[in-house]
């Protein structure tokens, strides 16, 4: 018996929708990651692009769980010059912009390759309900 590894053009990827919320960031963003990875696949093969796309909405009412995280925890930033470094607690990361705090959550989780970018241009956040996949057809997916 011979191992099945997927070939490159074999895999036709599929849409789903996540509603995140009231959803733990964390727990969310750990099987996001395992989708756009394509682990959820019998014929998962690590070095090929088998994951799918995912449209999460309602990024704005993620929870997140322990007493510090929402001061404690800081995404930080370089503009490139000298003194261009700032760091920002995640309170206002959730107030300013909440998709890039589920992206960063996601982003986190997936292999530090190549393959990894093109894993992470499949994940569309949305803040509210609308987004523009409709086309696409996405299928609801409960976490």
């Amino acid at each position: 018996m011979k191992t099945y590894m997927a070939k490159k053009g074999e895999i036709t990827p599929t849409w789903h929708l996540v509603d995140i919320t009231d959803k733990v960031l964390g727990r969310a963003a750990v099987k996001i990651a395992s989708i756009l990875m394509g682990k959820h696949r019998p014929e998962y093969t690590p070095s090929v692009d088998m994951g799918d796309f995912v449209v999460v909405i309602h990024a704005e009412n993620v929870k997140v769980t322990g007493g510090g995280k929402l001061q404690g925890r800081l995404y930080e930033s370089y503009s490139g010059y000298p003194g261009g470094r700032k760091a920002i607690p995640l309170a206002e990361m959730l107030r300013k912009d909440p998709g890039k705090v589920v992206t960063e959550a996601v982003r986190r989780m997936l292999p530090k390759t190549r393959l990894a970018r093109v894993m992470l241009s499949r994940l569309k956040v949305y803040t509210g309900g609308d987004h523009p996949h409709q086309a696409q057809q996405p299928q609801a997916l409960e976490l």
